[in-house]
């Protein structure tokens, strides 16, 4: 089984959705269940709505999941399994106050050494916990620093070695009984027999920890692990502090799922193409072919391969993007690709042509004329005998007749053909030339 394990706590960004992305490819490919963990165990920091929100995302991405749920469902196992924990002797409870680790976090400072659990509290078991609560005593549970060397292998960044005093003593309960992060995490990824976990690269400290819990808990089975390297926007920064990273601003911008997911594919990947679909994706995908190097986000990338999956999109369901439903609209959009690679670009050569034209331009005379024609025309089927009609009709000839014509039918100096575009908007021809 496989998971995808996002927090309400802000906007999905781009790192967040390839995680998922590859995470269901993988579950597809194996042919295991894809299951969404809403991870909301940080209450202040959780905004109201962004699960919904994140599912609904999942949905434009075809990222079917077979089941979600959120952490928080699980609050009582966690601290069921925290006292097993405590009982065991395999974790302790500690009363050490903010003021005394942050003297301890200074003197680190100023040996110059990483900070580590002094050990104060270390003997300190569950005879303790009921009198601690009687007392009002605050308190949190901590896990006993292993005695040996976290080994694990990364399918991405290779063979991992973390020694006692980097995983150290850390919190597993907090003072209000709900569980840290690293714990949780771990316990559910355990309850729900993860057997591959997909996942930032920041995460990857917090793997030899969350093997540890593991290993302590008595979890036997094998997981496998794969951190995904950081995506760096032009100045170096992560994306996911650059607006350009965040995927409601990518929809804004005209930018279309299928397209994003070619994208975040392709990136630090060896693909057999570079334009595809997620189905395609899925034949060929493998977790050993992506670099391990941070990667670089490509703005022009992404648009050019917007632009082809615009062009590939069906006809009638692209013209529904700008309100039709008409194959013919669909190929009138498909001849601006050339000068557009987004939808907001595609919609701002469409809308003109259905817009009330500017007769009040240089050659607003000419376009009266001309409108007036059209008006009184028969249906004609083709440009050559249409652009014959009303030269005869109107007497206009050579760019007298042309730009306002084009201005008429397109609300624009330039574009495509004229002889390409008018076949495909003479069914509303009366609403286009007005």
């Amino acid at each position: 089984m496989l998971r995808f394990a996002p927090s309400p706590t802000g906007d999905m960004h781009i790192e967040n959705l390839r995680v998922a992305i590859f995470n269901y490819i993988i579950a597809k490919q194996e042919d295991v269940n894809f299951i969404v963990r809403i991870e909301d165990t940080d209450k202040e920091k959780n905004i109201e709505g962004k699960d919904t929100e994140i599912l609904q995302i999942l949905e434009k991405f075809a990222l079917i999941h077979d089941r979600a749920g959120h952490q928080s469902e699980n609050l009582h196992i966690h601290q069921t399994l925290a006292i097993r924990l405590l009982e065991e002797k395999k974790a302790f409870i500690c009363t050490c106050t903010q003021e005394q680790l942050e003297a301890d976090r200074e003197e680190a400072k100023k040996k110059n050494i990483a900070y580590r659990y002094s050990g104060r509290c270390e003997s300190v078991g569950a005879e303790e916990l009921r009198r601690l609560k009687e007392e009002k005593t605050p308190f949190v549970i901590r896990l006993k620093k292993p005695e040996h060397n976290i080994v694990f292998h990364d399918l991405i960044q290779g063979e991992r070695i973390a020694v006692p005093e980097e995983v150290d003593s850390f919190v597993i309960l907090r003072e209000d009984s709900t569980p840290t992060h690293i714990f949780a995490s771990a316990c559910d990824d355990m309850i729900s027999g993860i057997s591959l976990i997909i996942r930032e690269e920041e995460h990857l400290s917090d793997t030899p920890g969350q093997k540890y819990i593991k290993e302590l808990l008595g979890y036997e089975e094998e997981t496998r692990y794969a951190h995904l390297p950081v995506i760096l926007n032009a100045e170096g920064k992560q994306m996911k502090e650059d607006e350009a990273g965040s995927l409601k601003w990518l929809f804004e911008q005209g930018f279309i799922p299928d397209a994003i997911a070619n994208y975040l594919i392709l990136l630090g990947n060896e693909t057999p193409s570079e334009i595809f679909t997620l189905p395609e994706a899925i034949r060929w995908f493998k977790l050993e072919n992506l670099s391990k190097s941070p990667l670089k986000f490509d703005i022009d990338k992404l648009r050019s391969i917007n632009r082809a999956h615009l062009g590939m999109m069906d006809d009638k369901k692209l013209s529904s993007l700008f309100g039709f439903a008409d194959t013919e609209i669909g190929k009138l959009a498909k001849l601006y690709l050339e000068e557009a690679s987004t939808i907001n670009e595609l919609e701002s050569r469409i809308k003109p042509v259905f817009s009330p034209k500017d007769f009040e331009s240089e050659w607003g005379k000419e376009m009266r004329v001309l409108e007036k024609i059209i008006a009184e025309a028969p249906m004609i089927q083709t440009f050559e005998e249409f652009k014959n009609y009303l030269m005869d009709k109107s007497g206009l000839e050579g760019e007298n007749f042309f730009q306002p014509l084009r201005l008429l039918l397109t609300g624009a100096e330039e574009g495509p053909e004229l002889s390409e575009i008018y076949p495909l908007i003479k069914s509303y021809i009366l609403e286009v030339a007005s």
